[in-house]
């Protein structure tokens, strides 16, 4: 191993706290530290591929001044904006698309200034699925993001490149959202930590101020839980306008992390949401209720009245009217660019087209649809504080494997994959992925804690003593994965 791998593998396997404080202590440098990730990320990018858009001149040129950001906790650290989302002046962005080939926002958005006033310094932009439209990152315009522990499978999705650029060790966090399960689907396939906060938690602004009828949010991928909820309060809180507003966090969400969580009430169900879950997924859930009963919670077996089997229709409409409106709004914002099938994937395409059909009194029945079982929801979690589940029905699959058949039967396959991680959506609530099981063959496979509306801190309290009671971190694959 030469001097550079071996520096690119420790400071790989910090995380952002971490890595902030050398750069405090004056044990590394602002560029220095900006080069080791451009580097890392260089190293991997024939393989894992995590890594679409890159702006390594500005990083350069910004990291110092970033490094000195007055009280940022994450001063001078690395970081990477997802392809789909927040606009950031100066760097291109194209949804993981060819449509938008040449697009470049003029603005920050406002989560974007957030994170760049946070003292993060931004490399570029990780791959998503083509407008995250699958729970896989494999994007025609830019070829598949691979799985880091296994370079044959998918890194989920529609964030699988943050996911990726995170197990890899490239950056120890990265921006990512969530319209369906895109963060907590591709932490569960890469073995990473992801947060779902409540609707509204986090800005969509100032050019959006919500999306798909609120099932969109943003936050990060992480390593640690602690990155995480410092994130969270990075980025926290309604922008100026905002449509609606989620509920006042009692106080710094690292604060949750301080004492562990009181005794909670848990339930776990292994109830498919068209599909029964694969094996190693049914036994992740059975062997996080073991450790969550081992830790003095109450849990017992029990689930919602509602699930995704019976929602799958009015969650498509959803999906495909947000989609069309997607692709409408960013080839207006990229100079009045008109929609051809030439241009997009097929199956975003055939969402388009079906999001255009959708009458406007049609749309509004399925969104009382959906707010019908929100309430279901919310009355179950009067009477549990969390439920635990599955992320997806089956550990991260081979790449290609959502390729095959018509868009329809293409989304219903992912659908069945994403087990239940729309509901959060659905709902408004809380979610997260947690790294806590793996599979014979080494593969990560996340479990899914769901919370009430408004209820992250309970989340990371309980999501911070199971990392302390089973760490995962320094399992990483934080060396440079092959292509077989």
């Amino acid at each position: 191993m030469t001097d550079l791998e071996g520096t690119l593998d420790a400071l790989s396997a910090l995380d952002a706290h971490d890595q902030a404080a050398l750069l405090r202590k004056g044990e590394i440098g602002a560029r220095e530290l900006t080069e080791a990730a451009i580097n890392r990320i260089e190293q991997l990018r024939s393989t894992v591929n995590a890594v679409s858009i890159t702006c390594y001149e500005q990083a350069l040129e910004n990291a110092e001044r970033a490094a000195g950001t007055p009280g940022a906790v994450f001063a001078g650290v690395p970081f990477l904006l997802k392809d789909l989302g927040p606009g950031c002046a100066g760097v291109p962005a194209n949804a993981g698309s060819a449509f938008l080939d040449g697009y470049t926002p003029a603005r920050d958005s406002t989560l974007a200034r957030r994170f760049r006033n946070g003292g993060l310094v931004v490399l570029g932009k990780s791959a998503t699925a083509e407008f995250g439209v699958l729970p896989t990152t494999e994007p025609v315009r830019f070829g598949p993001t691979r799985n880091p522990w296994d370079l044959t499978r998918s890194a989920g999705g529609s964030s699988g490149g943050a996911a990726a650029a995170v197990a890899a060790g490239m950056v120890p966090f990265a921006h990512a959202n969530d319209a369906g399960g895109s963060i907590r689907i591709p932490a569960s396939c890469c073995g990473v930590f992801g947060l779902k906060p409540t609707r509204a938690r986090t800005p969509l602004g100032p050019d959006v101020g919500d999306l798909m009828n609120g099932l969109a949010c943003e936050h990060v991928v992480s390593r640690t839980v602690r990155d995480s909820a410092a994130a969270l309060d990075l980025i926290a809180g309604p922008d100026l306008g905002d449509p609606y507003w989620a509920p006042p966090a009692e106080g710094p969400f690292t604060g949750a992390l301080d004492a562990p969580p009181r005794p909670l009430r848990i339930a776990f169900t292994l109830r498919a949401g068209s599909t029964e879950p694969h094996p190693d997924c049914a036994e992740a859930v059975r062997e996080a209720a073991r450790l969550c009963a081992e830790l003095g919670h109450e849990v017992v077996e029990d689930a919602p009245e509602v699930g995704m089997a019976e929602l799958a229709d009015a969650f498509l409409d959803v999906w495909a009217a947000g989609v069309s409106s997607a692709v409408t709004g960013q080839g207006a914002a990229a100079g009045g660019r008109e929609p051809r099938p030439e241009l997009l994937e097929e199956l975003t395409w055939w969402l388009y087209e079906r999001g255009r059909r959708l009458s406007a009194a049609s749309y509004l029945l399925t969104v009382s649809r959906m707010q019908r079982a929100a309430r279901a929801l919310a009355g179950f979690h009067q009477r549990y504080d969390v439920l635990l589940s599955a992320v997806t029905s089956e550990p991260a699959p081979p790449l290609g494997r959502f390729g095959r058949g018509t868009p329809e039967e293409q989304l219903r396959d992912a659908l069945a994959f994403a087990h239940e991680t729309p509901l959060a959506n659905l709902s408004g609530q809380p979610a997260m992925s947690v790294p806590l099981h793996r599979n014979r063959t080494g593969l990560p496979v996340g479990v899914q804690f769901t919370g009430a509306f408004g209820a992250e801190a309970t989340l990371l309290a309980l999501a911070a003593q199971l990392e302390q009671a089973r760490p995962w971190a320094g399992t990483l694959p934080v060396g440079p994965p092959t292509v077989p």
